[in-house]
């Protein structure tokens, strides 16, 4: 059997490590053992992160509609149980677009589900 010399795909395997803990802090930028864990721990963060981005984005929508709702003497749960009541489909990401960049809408919104 001929002698597999795997120099080449080892070199490869360490060069795209290195690549992706680059800007990392002390050895974990420039050591292999390190930056393997470094790596890994970075890759499942970074999985976790976005599924918790989605659950934060749709927090802070709420609370956006709520600081314009309260303006009107209504609740952020009572808004939305009214939305629905009038069959006024509008998710809440547009809701809050709304209520922060034109409010003369939103109030207009607002009167109609009141």
């Amino acid at each position: 059997m001929p002698r597999v010399k795997r120099g080449i795909s080892h070199v490869k395997r360490r060069k795209g490590l290195m690549k992706r803990v680059k800007g990392f802090e002390a050895g974990r930028k420039n050591l292999i053992k390190l930056a393997q864990t470094a790596d890994t721990k970075a890759g499942a963060h970074a999985y976790r992160d976005r599924r918790i981005k989605k659950r934060l984005t749709r927090q802070l929508w709420q609370v956006k509609i709520n600081a314009a709702v309260r303006m009107f003497d209504m609740s952020y749960s009572v808004f939305i149980g009214a939305l629905k009541k009038h069959k006024i489909a509008i998710d809440r990401k547009v809701l809050s677009q709304i209520a922060q960049n034109y409010p003369d809408v939103f109030a207009k919104i607002v009167s109609e589900v009141k």
